[in-house]
């Protein structure tokens, strides 16, 4: 079965009785290409055992199958599980774990179903809960690497450098996290249904925390603070965040100690200058 092939699709989703979930975000890949480059980005050989989320027919899982040791598919549309049951049937190294991502135990579902091979996150995730897989992924500490297609504006946010439009408070979490790269982008019409937007896939490949960061409680709260406000100065940021704590002088002193100057914004800070700020701010 061709699981790119939109009349064999329609013809498998027909057959099982399937109709698709607006809530769930699902549209299923239907250009043969796409997973094969998704599943070679991913880096999967048979050293590495493969978490995918929300696989739906299959079409990337199939391809991650191939060159993976093992996979394990998090779905949660009990809807699609005949499905998969039938279309991964010629596969013996991938198995459909039900349920919901954001409450499954990422430890325990790595303990008892990759022992002996390295983790690693492939998937084509739902527009719905990018940023809180990703943080759940990132944070875990598990994965030696994630690549996933998602939507374009959250990718092109992911992989932001300072003083862009995209930079924002979610780039540095990411890159605090990993080196954040943008591979390519996927148009709507490689999918069915089709969405209204573009789709690029990102590979997020996880490193040891920045050493300029002490504490990254601190560090995160300011970066809250200096994101919150996006169209205001630093300063007066930090004064919504910190003004119970120092006066707009002290601010601004600090600001300055830092090497900044004093009208600067927080979209223009890097992840040293966040630190840097952080440790005066909590000293």
């Amino acid at each position: 079965m061709e699981l790119c092939n939109l009349p064999e699709v329609q013809t498998l989703l027909k057959r099982h009785g399937f109709h698709f979930s607006k809530s769930m975000g699902q549209n299923f890949l239907i250009r043969p290409q796409v997973p094969v480059d998704i599943a070679e980005a991913s880096g999967a050989a048979a050293t590495t055992a493969v978490l995918e989320i929300g696989p739906g027919i299959g079409p990337l899982t199939v391809q991650l199958a191939k060159r993976a040791g093992k996979v394990v598919a998090v779905e949660l549309d009990k809807a699609l599980l005949p499905v998969l049951a039938e279309t991964l049937s010629s596969f013996d190294n991938t198995e459909v774990v039900p349920g919901d991502i954001l409450k499954l135990d990422l430890a325990s579902l790595i303990s008892d179903k990759f022992c002996g091979f390295t983790s690693i996150v492939c998937a084509n995730l739902p527009y719905n809960i990018t940023s809180p897989v990703l943080t759940k992924l990132l944070e875990s500490g598990h994965f030696a690497a994630i690549t996933v297609m998602i939507q374009r504006e959250v990718a092109k946010r992911i992989c932001a450098t300072p003083g862009t439009a995209d930079y924002g408070a979610f780039s540095v979490f990411c890159q605090y996290y990993a080196r954040c790269e943008y591979l390519f982008e996927v148009p709507p019409d490689c999918f069915y249904p089709a969405p209204k937007v573009t789709s690029a896939v990102v590979k997020l490949t996880p490193q040891p925390k920045p050493e300029c960061v002490d504490d990254p409680t601190a560090f995160f709260a300011v970066v809250k603070a200096a994101f919150a406000q996006r169209r205001k100065t630093l300063l007066n940021c930090l004064g919504s965040a910190f003004g119970d704590r120092f006066s707009k002088d002290e601010l601004r002193q600090i600001i300055t100690a830092c090497g900044l100057p004093e009208d600067v914004r927080g979209e223009r800070l890097g992840i040293p200058e966040f630190a840097a700020l952080a440790k005066q701010l909590y000293a």
